[in-house]
């Protein structure tokens, strides 16, 4: 049966990562020392969540932007640091911001 989307939102904690997962009115909150780290964590939040996967969609967000999450979890999975990876993913959260909003850098 197909249900409401998820959402798997990571955002940078320090040295670490939280990542808050939802589902409608359900959250639950994890922390994890990784990027990487925190997709796994983020996977057992949605288990808990949403226990039958059929029809299961989960959006995975960093601070907001899927685009900047793609970026720094790619980032993560061939090795570069952790700093590699928070750069990329400011890196790709300002083109993504950008291209929403292409006429504010020309002031």
């Amino acid at each position: 049966m197909a249900q409401g989307h998820i959402t798997a939102n990571y955002l940078p904690d320090g040295d670490d990562w939280t990542v808050t997962v939802t589902m409608g009115t359900e959250s639950r909150v994890a922390h994890a020392p990784g990027l990487i780290a925190a997709r796994v964590q983020a996977e057992q939040l949605i288990e808990q969540l949403a226990p039958n996967s059929a029809g299961r969609v989960v959006i995975h967000l960093l601070d907001g932007d899927g685009f900047a999450f793609s970026t720094a979890y790619l980032q993560a999975r061939h090795g570069l640091s952790d700093e590699a990876t928070r750069a990329a993913a400011r890196q790709a959260a300002a083109a993504a911001a950008a291209q929403q909003n292409p006429g504010s850098q020309l002031r």
